[in-house]
């Protein structure tokens, strides 16, 4: 099934992403996000090709709220999560920092995923139990683990509260920040071990379904800023705090939840 699903995506992304690249226009949607015609073009191809792999509800950002509630609900023996361009600004502003991301989900949790940047041709991926991989090499693929002050961060500042924004821009702990704004690959990176920590102050299901289990299956930790168990935080908006290594995630969990 995980071969399959590579497949798709990448052959999804060379016909509906790539082309339009650089050339296509964008819209706003209701709540101020961009998306353009690929996008929506890129869901509805994909949606037909993962349905004819596993033939599961599919939750995709580029739909109503209902409807994603729906076949949310609908898909507990099994349901396809995915964000059709996950950094929509990055794509249509020229930046290639953007991807396809995929996962299979059960029982509210993920149990497989893909997450595709077609400008790099990177492909990253897990099954659950099985390891997490870049293009066929184990991740992670960096091994070095720095102190908490010598570590690289990924943060998402506009989306964490003043308080904890303000700590991380005064006193941060860490040596140098980064956000690039793509959910996905953020996640990925941090389980390649090109990130040492991340934190993100609050994510759709789209953004974390495929890139928490690629960090995890890499032997990441992750937890949410109130509680342990990260997918006890709310569904549509979860926030992440994550690391590689077990002993510098403890430290970075500490660090924030003590400056909230």
């Amino acid at each position: 099934m995980l071969t399959a699903v590579i497949a798709a995506v990448k052959a999804v992304a060379q016909q509906e992403i790539l082309p339009r690249y650089l050339k296509v226009a964008r819209q706003r949607k209701a709540d101020g996000s961009l998306f353009t015609e690929a996008d929506i073009a890129t869901q509805e191809v994909l949606s037909r090709e993962l349905c004819r792999i596993f033939p599961g509800p599919v939750v995709g950002e580029e739909m109503t709220e209902q409807e994603q509630t729906d076949r949310w609900q609908a898909g507990d023996a099994g349901l396809w999560c995915m964000d059709p361009i996950d950094g929509t600004s990055n794509f249509v502003n020229g930046l290639p920092y953007f991807s396809v991301s995929v996962a299979l989900m059960r029982q509210g949790r993920s149990v497989l995923g893909a997450v595709y940047n077609p400008v790099a041709d990177e492909m990253f991926y897990a099954e659950k139990g099985a390891g997490a991989y870049l293009n066929g090499e184990r991740l992670p693929i960096k091994e070095h683990v720095p102190t908490l002050r010598g570590a690289m961060a990924n943060v998402d500042l506009k989306r964490l509260d003043r308080k904890l924004a303000e700590a991380i821009c005064s006193a941060r702990p860490f040596s140098s920040q980064r956000n690039y704004g793509s959910c996905s690959l953020e996640w990925c990176y941090t389980a390649a071990g090109r990130f040492d920590l991340y934190l993100h102050g609050g994510q759709k299901l789209w953004d974390y379904a495929a890139g928490s289990l690629i960090l995890e299956e890499a032997g990441g930790h992750m937890c949410d800023l109130d509680q342990d168990d990260f997918w006890a935080a709310p569904l549509w908006q979860r926030p992440a705090i994550a690391a590689l290594d077990a002993d510098l995630f403890a430290q970075w969990r500490d660090w924030v939840r003590s400056h909230r």
